[in-house]
């Protein structure tokens, strides 16, 4: 493969600008010339790739930057690409800007300026205008409308919203952490074979939802129990249990 650099931004679906802004920033290895003319081929485009997909993902240029960086500039575009891939699956969905009508076509319902605000509280839109709604978790936004249209306390959504972003943060750094260790750790140690890379691709695109059915199952496992142990905790020592029959001092008892 041999790009020139308009060959190699449009391949990528970025501005030829852009290609020499991350080549200054040492994101890419020099091109090979021919004459004067610089060629580009599949493992600088593997690497523009990823360096596109680190940033749908949210991180800074510095932190793009530190991530490159133990990757060595010759690496082949086999081993770029399994990096990519172990990334796509979580790459967020890109937010949407819509104006108010299609705002409400997509939710499936009307959306007042009070409705907006809790589900800017629960972090689903953003930049709300009167003409124009910014939808971070487009996803989201017709479940998103329906809980904020429940006849619960602002303050009780965004407390909410808070906790399940603390807790899905920690747990997705600890996921990932345990994903590195045990699976791309030992791939690299073993000399990455290309039938050992072709199932980590593949493995890459079936963990998402899957985890994502463990995730909902436990979590309704975890709030059931949440429920009988609160109930547990209210019931008074005289009350009768409903699964015995006995009351609470006999049970103690």
């Amino acid at each position: 493969m041999d790009l020139t650099v308009d060959e190699l931004a449009a391949r990528a679906g970025v501005t030829v600008r852009t290609v020499r802004f991350y080549a200054g920033r040492g994101l890419l290895p020099p091109p090979r010339l021919r004459g004067r003319t610089g060629l580009y081929g599949a493992d600088h485009l593997a690497r523009l790739e990823l360096v596109k997909e680190l940033s749908s993902l949210g991180l800074t240029l510095a932190a793009i930057e530190k991530h490159l960086g133990k990757i060595p500039l010759d690496a082949p575009a086999e081993d770029l690409a399994l990096q990519r891939a172990l990334l796509s699956p979580w790459a967020p969905e890109r937010p949407e800007d819509l104006d108010r009508h299609e705002l409400d076509r997509r939710a499936g319902r009307h959306l007042d300026d009070d409705t907006l605000k809790r589900l800017e509280a629960l972090g689903v839109v953003e930049n709300v205008a009167p003409d124009s709604v910014r939808v971070v978790m487009p996803a989201l936004l017709g479940i998103g409308a329906e809980l904020a249209a429940l006849p619960m306390p602002l303050d009780t959504l965004i407390a909410s919203h808070e906790a399940v972003e603390r807790h899905t943060t920690a747990l997705a750094t600890e996921l990932q952490q345990v994903f590195q260790d045990t699976v791309v750790r030992p791939y690299r140690e073993s000399g990455r074979s290309p039938e050992e890379r072709d199932r980590l691709m593949e493995l890459a695109g079936k963990l998402k939802p899957l985890m994502i059915q463990s995730l909902v199952s436990s979590f309704q496992h975890a709030v059931d129990q949440a429920i009988r142990d609160s109930t547990d905790r209210l019931r008074s020592p005289s009350t009768p249990d409903p699964r015995t029959g006995r009351d609470g001092d006999a049970r103690e008892c």
